[in-house]
């Protein structure tokens, strides 16, 4: 017995020093954050960026976020950031963007591929700097994602959300635009040799747009098969690392044109229980897909496939 009260004796105790002292570096370390990311905010972000996050149809807590973690001043920076690369690395060329809705929930359905989810950052931007009526994007990233600590960071930072049909569902019936890639791994690993067809699609994003009453937005994107054209994968490598992929491509990524092409608003209706009906609603989303990812190869001077 030490001899002091059992109240100060407790709170002289290791584990709650530890436990306070992590409290309070946390604390710190969140008031130092936020300063930096708004005071970044002020320092690097154009007016014209600024203005147009600020017009995004969004609820922001008291706190400054959103429940899934979105920030207005992040979204400034990454935006400011990711607008140079969207403008003059990858040179974006997008149409359509007139039909996508203004406000209110919206699920966005595209191809996928590249290796890395450049497709889904590029869509973002196009989304968050549409002139007829800016948005902040919210992509379901792949759950492997955490395990890519910049590339991580970055999304997260910006509105991505680990993919998840209960988060995309909360999403829509709170007004969000979510991006999906219901192709997943399977598109976006894919070899070269496989460039712009559309790998298996499942029927949850199809149930989700029904059940929420969402309209589905079809995209095609061209160009990001070019940014890292892969020979395959080193199976061995990326069972070691728990990733479903080690592409044999490019350290980075190619400076490719790319081409956006945002179709018109899909309102699906129909049985959730019917598993038939369900595929064949998945196949007119694919065909529209399809219809656009010509369209952008026709727009490329490409050879169509």
């Amino acid at each position: 017995m030490s001899g002091l009260p059992k109240r100060i004796e407790k709170s002289l105790s290791p584990t709650r020093f530890i436990r306070t002292s992590d409290s309070l570096f946390r604390q710190s370390y969140s008031n130092v954050s936020d300063y930096f990311k708004s005071h970044l905010s002020q320092m690097i972000v154009p007016n014209e960026i600024s203005n147009l996050v600020d017009r995004m149809p969004k609820v922001i807590g008291s706190l400054g976020y959103d429940p899934w973690g979105y920030n207005p001043n992040t979204a400034k920076v990454g935006l400011s950031i990711l607008k140079y690369f969207y403008d003059y690395y990858f040179k974006v060329k997008t149409n359509g963007l007139e039909y996508f809705p203004k406000q209110g929930k919206a699920l966005v359905i595209a191809n996928h591929s590249g290796q890395l989810p450049l497709d889904g950052i590029l869509i973002g931007v196009a989304l968050a700097t549409n002139e007829n009526g800016p948005r902040a994007p919210r992509a379901m990233i792949e759950r492997f994602a955490p395990q890519l600590p910049f590339i991580y960071s970055m999304l997260t930072g910006f509105g991505a959300v680990v993919g998840d049909p209960i988060n995309c569902v909360k999403m829509l019936e709170n007004d969000e635009a979510v991006i999906v890639f219901p192709e997943g791994v399977r598109g976006s690993g894919k070899p070269y040799k496989k460039r712009y067809q559309l790998q298996y699609m499942g029927t949850g994003f199809v149930r989700i747009a029904i059940k929420t009453q969402s309209p589905i937005i079809p995209v095609g994107v061209v160009g990001c098969e070019e940014t890292m054209p892969s020979l395959g994968s080193i199976q061995f490598l990326a069972k070691m690392l728990s990733v479903p992929y080690v592409p044999i491509t490019v350290p980075i990524p190619l400076p490719a044109k790319v081409y956006l092409n945002f179709g018109k608003p899909m309102i699906m209706t129909g049985n959730l229980d019917d598993e038939d009906e369900m595929k064949e609603k998945v196949e007119e989303v694919k065909l529209a897909i399809n219809d656009l990812i010509k369209e952008g190869l026709t727009q490329r001077g490409k050879k169509v496939f």
